[in-house]
């Protein structure tokens, strides 16, 4: 084959076949397809698109670039989550911990973040002695002994994914319902689970923006799933207000512990509850939802959650005081509260925006190379809805280098838009995709 006829071929809008598309994958993943000809066939699928058998063939070329996870030999269902990414959104170190509570396994690779937070392996690496570049063998040990194991993607992981996104976020090339998808299900396909749950985030301070955007990205990612053999359910949930309270490594950390041991319920308790009994229902561990919901609440409120989280934290070198004892996690030398300049209720947030302002106090990384500083955020004290005096407190930002304090707290205030009424409340689950 010759690659520049398939650049034209897709150009002009052509269905690309699955060894059209195997040749692309492997050809720049072993170099013979260079970075301008693997950007211009990106560029003509963004404007051309894929169809639902090319999105698949273009994943599972992906997929087999690499390694792949052989869990077989652990007895159980497998299962996993992945969400697309929001503020606040520590479900994962919720979700996982409930349903291995109730019999599920979950072996989870994840990632570091870039943006406004650390990923899932940034916040576990604020646990003192956590070790996330766990052995294989290991992994897949702690995962049949403990239920729950996560640990960071190894880098024989679908290279053709690491290759492909930073092409395409250096061509214009990232929102694209087929690239995207291709890009999250060919890991988790990579990663061995049985049943796979996806939450997709919706709104303001989510990649989807529309709820028509977030399903129609939701339905791809199940399609191929299904294609490949595997259970696979999508929610679409709200991501018009950061889901915790907390925005930063260690203090998400916190509150994940804090919901665990029953301290508060809230929408992050919430989402990661319908998360954890659609994993329980979409692997046959219960007969229907309610009785899905029921073990998750019983796994929750019993203790038998924490006590997972903790068991793996112990399996992978961390100290599992910090379930009994939150203070043993690192914190900021300082704290610094921010009021309201006017009385009003919050009507809107800009969700993004609150970010922002944790990636100014160095809660994430603006590019790879930076260093992220485990313990600053910002913890919110007010929601969208709740009515504010002026002077009331709106968060308490938690500070060590205060170089970019003031244009942290400027950029939340002018977050928060603030009015004579209260908002149109809005559901936290737009939509299951099955």
């Amino acid at each position: 084959m010759h690659f520049v006829d398939l650049i034209l071929k897709k150009r002009n809008g052509g269905r690309l076949s699955e060894d059209e598309i195997r040749f692309f994958v492997s050809g720049y993943v072993e170099g013979r397809i260079p970075d301008y000809q693997a950007a211009a066939m990106l560029m003509a699928i963004w404007f051309q698109k894929m169809d639902e058998r090319e999105t698949a063939d273009l994943t599972f070329a992906m997929r087999d670039s690499g390694d792949t996870i052989d869990l077989s030999a652990i007895a159980g269902t497998i299962a996993d989550k992945h969400s697309t990414g929001g503020v606040a959104d520590t479900t994962t170190l919720i979700t996982a911990p409930v349903v291995a509570a109730c019999g599920l396994k979950v072996a989870k690779m994840s990632g570091r973040g870039l943006g406004h937070t650390g990923g899932t392996l940034d916040k576990l690496d604020s646990i003192p002695g956590f070790s996330t570049e766990i052995e294989m063998d290991r992994f897949r040990h702690i995962v049949a002994d403990c239920g729950l194991s996560i640990i960071g993607q190894t880098s024989a992981l679908v290279p053709a994914d690491k290759m492909l996104y930073a092409l395409r976020d250096t061509t214009g090339t990232i929102d694209n319902i087929s690239l995207i998808s291709a890009s999250i299900m060919s890991k988790k396909l990579a990663s061995g689970s049985d049943t796979i749950v996806l939450d997709v985030k919706m709104g303001n301070g989510a990649f989807m923006k529309t709820k028509n955007d977030a399903e129609c990205l939701a339905r791809a990612m199940v399609s191929i799933g299904r294609t490949a053999g595997k259970k696979v359910e999508a929610l679409v949930s709200d991501m018009n207000q950061p889901l915790g309270n907390a925005v930063g490594n260690s203090l998400e950390v916190v509150e994940a512990i804090e919901v665990l041991s029953g301290k508060y319920r809230g929408d992050l308790c919430e989402v990661s509850l319908t998360l954890a009994a659609r994993m329980l229902l979409l692997s046959d561990m219960a007969e229907d939802e309610q009785a899905a919901r029921q073990m998750a609440e019983d796994a929750l409120g019993s203790g038998r959650a924490l006590d997972t989280l903790a068991a793996m934290i112990t399996a992978q070198g961390g100290d599992a005081g910090v379930c009994a004892n939150t203070s043993l996690l690192p914190r900021a030398a300082s704290m610094v509260s921010v009021t309201s300049p006017k009385s009003g209720y919050i009507r809107e947030i800009a969700t993004g925006e609150i970010g922002m302002a944790a990636l100014l106090l160095g809660a994430g990384r603006a590019t790879k190379a930076d260093t992220i500083d485990l313990t600053v955020g910002i913890w919110l004290k007010k929601r969208l809805g709740d009515y504010v005096n002026e002077g009331e407190e709106l968060a308490i930002f938690h500070v060590n280098d205060t170089t970019k304090l003031e244009e942290a707290r400027s950029r939340f205030i002018g977050a928060l838009v603030l009015g004579d009424k209260p908002p149109v409340k809005r559901p936290l689950i737009h939509a299951v995709i099955s």
